[in-house]
């Protein structure tokens, strides 16, 4: 059985990060993603070893264990990888080290290498010394999911392909960036009697132009031409729900904030609740006055500035 490198497959060196690590990952998952390689062998097989090497890398705890076993890989090997003759010698595993180092299950889809050694599986390391597999909950898995604004107001629906699976991903409206979803009993197998892993989905949402979110509140720039901010008027603004016109009082000052309230994102988890939209108004002065408008507003000058006397 072949000794995988995971570090040389993620292409980072053993000292690299966590940070490190997950980048490359992220960067060589989306080279070789079988959705982009629809029947490339190679590419598949390719993205098979990557999401491996990140499922063992990507945890500081199991990269921990995979870097002393990588020390003692050789003298393991040696001893027959699996038969029994190195457990319990000097310096060695034992069978319990490798029943804790992942939890005694989750290999579903990885290589050989994996399963032996990280699965509870295929010839003793995830087994008690009767031969029967011991209960152990399953390996939880970690996935991201890309949102826009829009989709985490309006909710979701994705596919997601996990371990050559694919998976049905519905989020709330309001769902936040860096919120966290626990999809029960989607992670790994379980070994034995015991339950299996769950799977841990990192929300990100991509920035819109249009709007800043804070919490449930969003925050809009809205521009408005001088006469409309002197005399009042209506302009139209940008929601999530479409446009809206808004009623710019007369005198409103470059800078001012309107709030429209509930036209924020949902808060999550309820039905009826919103945040608020607050718009900032931005003066435009006009830079292509004709003759005769050069002369009228010279003349509301002279007046405003008599008035002032």
């Amino acid at each position: 059985m072949e000794y995988k490198d995971y570090y040389t497959i993620l292409g980072v060196d053993k000292s690299a990060s966590q940070a490190d690590i997950k980048k490359a990952y992220r960067s060589l998952a989306k080279k070789y993603h079988p959705d982009k390689n629809k029947g490339d062998k190679a590419a598949e097989d390719k993205f098979k070893d990557i999401s491996e090497a990140y499922e063992v890398l990507g945890d500081e705890a199991k990269r921990q264990q995979y870097d002393q076993l990588g020390a003692n890989w050789r003298q393991f090997q040696n001893a027959g990888a699996g038969g029994g003759q190195y457990y319990g010698q000097p310096g060695g595993f034992n069978q319990g080290d490798f029943n804790d180092m992942f939890g005694g299950g989750g290999g579903g889809g990885f290589s050989d290498f994996f399963q032996q050694f990280f699965g509870g599986g295929g010839g003793g390391f995830g087994q008690s010394g009767g031969g029967r597999a011991r209960a152990r909950k399953g390996q939880d898995y970690k996935a991201d999911l890309d949102l826009s604004l829009t989709e985490a107001y309006t909710g979701s629906s994705r596919l997601i392909n996990l371990n050559n699976q694919q998976l049905r991903i519905t989020t709330k409206p309001g769902v936040a960036d860096g919120q966290q979803l626990r999809i029960n009993g989607k992670g790994g197998p379980a070994t034995g009697s015991g339950t299996p892993g769950d799977l841990y989905i990192d929300i990100r949402v991509h920035p819109d132009p249009r709007f800043e979110r804070r919490g449930n509140d969003l925050y809009t720039t809205l521009p408005v031409d001088m006469f409309t901010a002197i005399l009042g008027g209506q302009a139209q603004v940008n929601t999530m729900s479409g446009l809206l016109k808004l009623t710019i009082p007369a005198g409103t000052q470059a800078g001012k904030t309107l709030r429209l309230r509930g036209k924020g994102m949902p808060v999550y988890g309820k039905t009826d609740q919103f945040g608020d939209l607050y718009v900032k108004i931005e003066v435009i002065l006009p830079t292509d006055l004709s003759a005769e408008e050069r002369q009228l507003l010279e003349k509301l000058r002279e007046k405003r500035q008599a008035k002032a006397v």
